[in-house]
């Protein structure tokens, strides 16, 4: 009977029905677009993060900035030989320096790793080689052509030497280029870990005082190497046995080395720049960051959330709009078609004062009208449901379709060195100085739905069903047949 009653009134009242279903739909459609829109955001921030962070790490340790006028960031120098018998010969001095002129102990490794909430730990080593090269030209003596004779001079005095010299000079060229030393024995962790190997292979446990480099593959293509070629770093030659793509923005570096043959090679015997960790659970990333920064003084804890709030650009503001404005607007949107359905409803009841009031006059109970009102209500919010997600699903579809492009600026956090190349991501956020510090990063956004929103969307399906029929079945338990019977429509 409930059913069958409920049917019948449905199809009679279809239009009353539809209203109040199509005010619901939109609220749920807002609600799924800008969920998506927000997932999509959350994706693509991910990727510039992914572009800064090696997969797999919660957070990284670095050395706390050293205090303004330290001596230990003076710049580089270069010496060259002066040459009298062979001028023309080309010369070079290169310097390997480490990014920031910050490092922490190589024991530091072992000391983060054994803190409460830490999974795993490795150290690396973020390197800047300098490269100048070139040669000298001696000038020539060019003797004048009176023969050296001064005017008014002594006669018969032996004529002086007078000319000048033309050409020489110096001509040089910097080459400045990135190198990571890392842990060839914990492949899983690490900024390496952001780039799949295209080309040859990567380091083995074994190698790990090796002369042998992974290039990045935009520098090998720009230095024209090759697997099997050799790159000389400070006199020593290594040999290229793999190409790594980054996944998605720049590399970590252009070169990448075995972390002891780094620490060699820059006179930082037994340390490191960057400590990556790996959380044992990534719901509790800011206790162990504490934990860290507590029993570790002297360091600065980086987590990926930290560096997320760096990244600058379209893609910030975009973020910041459907974080903010989106979600209020949905809360709006989503109120106000709960107040309209709840009221719609509550008018319809007032315009079935006379079929109420005979019903409770054959029998109904209180109960039972606001029942059937309540009922109606419900189906009326999942036929809104179903609209709505119908509809939040085609904007997302649109939206993926057009897949807008937004720019992100990995910005600097003032970490280690105080700028580029000061032992993070961006210049100070806690790996190696990255090449997209300078430059904005190209991500296109999507709007995934995923099934979680499908469930709110029917969550809010019922709830509006619900507060609809608590609007009517509140006024429809207060008639009371005699005086519903009076009533004509």
């Amino acid at each position: 009977m409930f059913f069958t009653y409920l049917r019948r009134e449905l199809r009679r009242r279809r239009k009353a029905a539809l209203v109040v279903a199509s005010g619901l739909a939109l609220g749920i459609a807002l609600v799924i677009v800008v969920g998506s829109v927000s997932s999509g955001m959350e994706k693509a921030q991910g990727k510039v993060l992914q572009s800064l962070y090696g997969l797999g790490t919660d957070m990284t340790v670095t050395k706390a900035a050293a205090a303004r006028g330290d001596s230990g960031s003076a710049r580089p120098r270069f010496d060259f030989d002066a040459r009298s018998d062979d001028s023309d010969a080309e010369q070079s001095s290169d310097r390997v320096m480490v990014q920031g002129f910050q490092t922490l102990a190589a024991r530091t490794v072992t000391e983060v790793e054994g803190q409460q909430g830490v999974s795993d730990a490795v150290g690396g080593l973020s390197l800047q080689v300098v490269k100048v090269s070139g040669q000298f030209r001696q000038g020539q003596f060019r003797q004048d052509q009176n023969g050296g004779s001064r005017p008014g001079g002594r006669p018969g005095a032996q004529p002086s030497p007078q000319g000048r010299v033309e050409g020489g000079g110096a001509e040089f060229d910097v080459n400045s280029y990135s190198v990571y030393g890392t842990d060839v024995t914990e492949p899983a962790l690490g900024p390496l870990t952001s780039s799949k190997i295209t080309g040859g292979r990567t380091f083995t446990a074994s190698e790990t005082d090796a002369d042998v480099v992974v290039a990045d593959a935009s520098y090998a293509k720009e230095k024209k190497l090759a697997l099997g070629d050799t790159v000389t770093v400070k006199g020593v030659k290594f040999k290229v046995i793999g190409i790594a793509t980054p996944d998605s923005g720049d590399a970590a570096a252009n070169l990448y080395i075995p972390l002891k043959r780094a620490q060699t090679l820059s006179d930082a015997k037994d340390e490191v720049t960057t400590i990556y960790v790996k959380a044992s659970d990534s719901q509790r990333i800011d206790a162990v960051k504490s934990t860290i920064r507590k029993n570790i003084p002297g360091t600065t804890v980086t987590t990926s959330a930290d560096l997320a709030d760096t990244v600058s650009g379209s893609l910030s503001t975009a973020s910041d709009l459907a974080s903010n404005v989106g979600k209020w607007l949905s809360v709006a949107v989503l109120v106000a078609a709960f107040l309209v359905a709840g009221l719609l409803t509550s008018a319809a009841v007032s315009r079935r004062v006379r079929e109420f009031g005979t019903l409770k006059a054959l029998g109904w109970t209180s109960g039972r009208v606001t029942r059937q009102v309540v009922g109606e209500a419900i189906v009326n919010g999942l036929v809104g449901g179903v609209l709505g997600i119908a509809l939040g699903l085609a904007g997302a579809y649109a939206v993926t379709a057009v897949s807008p492009t937004l720019q992100a600026q990995p910005g600097s956090a003032g970490g280690p060195g105080g700028g580029p190349g000061g032992g993070g991501p961006g210049g100070g956020m806690g790996g190696p100085a990255r090449q997209t510090a300078s430059k904005a990063l190209d991500v296109t956004l999507t709007a995934p739905v995923g099934l979680g929103t499908i469930a709110v969307a029917v969550g809010l399906a019922v709830t509006g069903g619900l507060i609809a029929g608590a609007f009517g079945g509140r006024r429809a338990s207060r008639l009371r047949p005699a005086d519903a019977l009076r009533r004509v429509e």
